[in-house]
């Protein structure tokens, strides 16, 4: 049974990591071009779906910031 934790406990600090360098990708100075977006959209995607088992809240935290990276941007716009 320990040896499940700490199988857990590694996959989970390996999907920290993992969060943090799609994170910074995510910068719009990195990501500029629309498929550089998608090739984000695909890796936050996966991301969420291997997070969503996890019990640590460092991923479910990642896994939202990330989330939140990709939804469209609105603007604002005035008419007369």
């Amino acid at each position: 049974m320990d040896q499940i934790a700490g199988m857990d406990r590694a996959l989970d600090e390996m999907l920290v990591q993992l969060g943090g360098m799609v994170l910074r990708l995510s910068s719009p100075e990195v990501t500029r071009t629309p498929e550089e977006r998608h090739a984000l959209a695909c890796s936050v995607n996966q991301y969420s779906r291997c997070a969503a088992r996890s019990a640590d809240p460092r991923v479910h935290q990642l896994k939202s910031e990330l989330e939140e990276t990709i939804k469209p941007h609105l603007r604002l716009v005035a008419s007369r």
